[in-house]
């Protein structure tokens, strides 16, 4: 059985088949320091390979969220907090490999319950996540351009894609701090509620649903298929029908279809550790485990 216990900055829970990972530095307002950086490094793979987990949570102990990288460790001139190497060409952003690992290493469903600040690497470490519900007066800060530095954890890359390039241009480029209910910020949150105590009962809602009712093998290839599709519609077409026709032919299949016919609840069975096709991964990424750096 996997042993979350190691971690000093995360608490683990699991309810039915849905796993809660909680930020744990309430009295530093789940700031991102080293060690809560290695903790979410290390547990993303963990949730991955852990049979029992169906959906992951991600939330937070206290009134923030995350208020970004901890400074006590030094500002972005430190040789602490900036990106290690001899040259610009050998750094490695730690909020970028906790985004990367995120979205490389982490095949189930992710929900970021965001009940209080999320700001700097407070909400761009939740951009790979799959959904995002916050409470709407939540405060979200892409605050880059007022710290004199530029977008990091992968979050030029992301953020345009959920929200449009326009509205992110506008939140990136003033660095203002908006309520999660902002108009800049529609469709960056699936769901936005009124109480920050009502946040993670509504991701714990949702997250079930989607653990009972749907297949985690389907699942982790419908996110490969939007986030790693071909770049032309025929590519795409060529692509969705070569995995249709593997999971056509699978047990989760067979079950969906059973269950419909015999009108009874669905007991999928199938397991992204056993029975993705041979051919996932499609894609090839560029490697970037070279000169890791610290936060």
């Amino acid at each position: 059985m996997t042993d979350y216990s190691k971690f000093k900055t995360l608490t683990f829970e699991l309810v039915g088949s849905v796993a809660i990972v909680t930020l744990n530095r309430p009295n530093e307002g789940n700031a991102m320091d080293a060690y809560l950086g290695g903790a979410l490094r290390d547990v993303f793979p963990m949730l991955d390979a852990d049979d029992r987990v169906k959906c992951v949570i991600i939330a937070a102990n206290g009134k923030h969220f995350c208020t970004g990288a901890d400074f006590r460790q030094g500002d972005f001139t430190n040789e602490k907090t900036r990106g290690q190497g001899s040259s610009s060409k050998d750094a490695r952003d730690g909020g970028g490999q906790i985004a990367t690992i995120i979205h490389t290493r982490c095949r189930k469903p992710i929900i970021a319950a965001i009940q209080g600040s999320a700001v700097g690497v407070g909400i761009t470490m939740t951009l790979p996540m799959d959904i995002r519900i916050a409470c709407k007066d939540a405060k979200i800060g892409f605050v880059f351009v007022r710290r004199g530095i530029v977008m990091e954890a992968n979050s030029s890359y992301f953020l345009p894609r959920l929200i449009g390039h326009s509205r992110a241009l506008s939140v990136v480029l003033t660095g203002r701090v908006l309520p999660a209910s902002h108009p800049w910020l529609e469709d960056l949150f699936s769901d936005i509620v009124d109480k920050p105590e009502d946040v993670l009962p509504r991701a714990l809602e949702l997250a079930q649903e989607i653990a009972k009712e749907n297949s985690m093998v389907s699942i982790a290839l419908t996110k490969g298929l939007t986030w790693r599709g071909a770049s032309t519609p025929e590519g795409q077409h060529l692509l969705d029908s070569r995995v249709l026709y593997h999971t056509g032919r699978g047990v989760d299949s067979l079950e969906g279809t059973r269950s419909f016919m015999e009108k009874r609840p669905v007991d999928f069975k199938g397991s992204v550790q056993r029975d993705l096709p041979s051919f996932y991964p499609w894609w090839t990424t560029p490697d970037v485990s070279v000169r890791p750096s610290r936060l």
